[in-house]
C-alpha cells in the first residue's frame, strides 16, 4: 500500500484548494489503511488539524509521500524523484511554458497523472471543478464592472456586488445576489446601459455555473439569431438581464458557402470554419467566454474585429470580458496574460490594441484570472474530492513496479497517465515534439 500526500499548494496567496478534504480522506484511510501525510501550508482552506483528525500527518515537504495529490503545477525545484504525481500540468498541449516541467518529470523516473484527463470510456471528464470558475468568474464580472461604472459616475446596484472569494460560500453570494436583483427589478439600469446584454460562450459546467450566477437577478433568454435585432431595434427595459448562451452552431460557420454547419465535422475539420462571432460584438453589454478552445479552432474576439467595432460606433457597448477559459493570446485574443485575484482585471484599448493594469478607467475591463475556483475554496475543494475519492484506492492499491497495462490502475486512471515511471505514455507520445523544442 503506498503513502499517500496533500501538497501545499503554492501558485499565489489565493490558492487555497485541496484534492481531498478531510472528511473524505478519513474515509479513504478507513477502506484502504494507508497512512497519509499533508504538508504543512500557511493558507489552505481546510486546516492541519482536521487533517490529522481524520487520520493524516503534518509534514514538511513532500518526501513522506508516494502518491502526492495537488491541485497546481509544481514548482520544478520542489519535484522528487520516483513519485506519483496528480495535478492539473497543463502539458497535453505541449504549452510551452510547462515543458520544463514534464521533462523534469520523465528525468526524475516519476509518474505523472493529470486529472484533465481522467475520462470515461466515452471521454466524459470525471475530475474537474465543475461550476466553481463559472460561478467565481460571474461574481467577479460583475463586482468589477460595478466599480467600473461607478468610477465614471454611473450607478448601478452592482457596486454592492462583492468578489467571490469576500463570500462564505456561493449559496452565501447568491443570497447577496438575489438582493441585488430585487433592486435591479425595483430600480433599473441607467438609460445608457440599458439593454443590459450578457453572452455566454459556451454551455458546459463552467458556463452553468455563470448563468447560475447571473439567473439570480432578472435575467431573460434571448436566442442567439435574435439578439442583434433586439438590440438595434431598441426592445428589452432597464429592469432586467437579457442573456444569450452561444452553442458552436452560433459561434462559426463553414468557410465553403454551399457547407451546412455539422457539429462533428466541426470539432473534427475546425480548419474547415471561421468565426461569425464578431457580429454579435456590438450587441452585448459583458462577454463571458467558458468554450475550451486549442488553436486549431478559429478565435472569437479578435484585435482586429474589435478596432473594427470601434470604428463603425460611437460609443462602444461592450464594457467587459470575462474570460474564465482564460487561454492567453487564444479564442479572446486580447487576453495577454492571466492575473490573479489580488489584481484580476485589465483593460483593453481596442483602437491601439494595447492594455492598461487595473479596471478602472477607459477601456473594456478584461478579467483573466486563471484559477477562478480558488476563489471559493471550500465549495470547489469539497466538489473536486468527492469526485476523485473513489479513485484514490486504486492509486495506492496499483503496482508501479509492472507496466501500465498490469498495474492495476483503474481504467479512467489509465487514461490520464501522461507519464509512466519516467517515459511517455503511448498516448502522449506526441509531447516529444514539444519536448524537442
Amino acid at each position: 500500500m503506498k503513502r499517500l500526500l496533500i501538497r501545499a499548494e503554492d501558485k499565489n496567496r489565493w490558492e487555497r484548494r485541496s484534492p481531498v478534504v478531510p472528511a473524505d480522506l478519513a474515509a479513504i484511510l478507513r477502506e484502504t489503511g494507508a497512512q497519509a501525510f499533508v504538508e504543512k501550508s500557511g493558507k489552505r482552506f481546510f486546516s492541519e488539524d482536521q487533517y490529522e483528525a481524520a487520520g493524516a500527518v503534518g509534514c514538511e515537504g513532500m518526501a513522506e509521500g508516494e502518491i502526492i495529490l495537488g491541485v497546481k503545477e509544481i514548482p520544478i525545484e520542489k519535484l522528487l524523484e520516483g513519485k506519483t504525481y496528480l495535478f492539473f500540468s497543463h502539458t497535453i498541449k505541449g504549452q510551452a511554458g510547462n515543458m520544463p516541467l514534464l521533462q523534469k518529470i520523465i528525468d526524475s523516473g516519476s509518474t505523472l497523472i493529470d486529472y484533465e484527463k481522467i475520462t470515461d470510456e466515452n471521454g466524459r471528464r470525471l475530475i474537474y471543478f465543475g461550476p466553481y470558475a463559472g460561478d467565481a468568474g460571474a461574481i467577479d464580472i460583475l463586482s468589477l464592472m460595478g466599480e467600473h461604472w461607478a468610477d465614471k459616475g454611473i450607478d448601478t446596484p452592482l457596486a454592492q456586488v462583492r468578489r467571490a472569494h469576500q463570500y462564505d460560500s456561493v449559496k452565501a453570494a447568491r443570497a447577496h445576489l438575489t438582493e441585488i436583483g430585487h433592486e435591479i427589478r425595483r430600480e433599473g439600469f441607467p438609460p445608457e446601459l440599458s439593454p443590459f446584454t450578457v453572452g455566454i460562450l459556451g454551455y458546459g459546467n463552467v458556463s452553468g455555473g455563470a448563468q447560475q450566477i447571473f439567473d439570480c437577478l432578472p435575467t431573460e433568454r434571448i436566442a442567439a439569431d435574435e439578439i442583434n435585432a433586439f438590440v438595434s431595434d431598441g426592445r428589452g427595459d432597464r429592469h432586467t438581464v437579457y442573456v444569450t448562451v452561444f452553442k458552436e452552431r452560433d459561434l462559426v460557420k463553414p468557410i465553403a458557402a454551399e457547407a451546412a454547419f455539422d457539429l462533428q465535422d466541426y470539432f473534427d475539420h475546425p480548419e474547415r470554419y471561421e468565426s461569425r462571432f464578431e457580429s454579435f460584438l456590438p450587441s452585448f453589454t459583458l462577454l463571458v467566454n467558458a468554450v475550451y478552445w486549442e488553436k486549431r479552432y478559429p478565435r472569437f474576439v479578435t484585435w482586429a474585429g474589435l478596432k473594427r467595432l470601434a470604428e463603425t460606433v460611437s460609443t462602444i457597448k461592450l464594457s467587459g470580458i470575462a474570460d474564465i477559459t482564460c487561454d492567453t493570446h487564444g479564442s479572446i485574443e486580447c487576453n495577454v496574460k492571466s492575473t490573479d485575484s489580488d489584481m484580476p482585471a485589465y483593460r483593453v484599448d481596442p483602437v491601439a490594441g494595447t492594455t492598461h493594469d487595473g479596471h478602472l478607467g477607459d477601456g473594456i475591463v478584461l478579467l483573466a484570472v486563471d484559477n477562478l475556483p480558488c476563489e471559493l475554496p471550500n465549495d470547489s475543494s469539497s466538489f473536486f474530492s468527492n469526485q476523485l475519492k473513489p479513485f484514490v484506492p486504486g492509486l495506492l492499491k496499483a503496482d508501479y513496479a509492472s507496466s501500465l497495462e498490469a498495474s492495476g490502475l483503474p481504467p479512467e486512471i489509465k487514461r490520464a497517465v501522461i507519464v509512466y515511471n519516467g517515459r511517455l505514455t503511448r498516448a502522449y507520445e506526441y509531447l516529444n515534439a514539444f519536448l524537442k523544442k
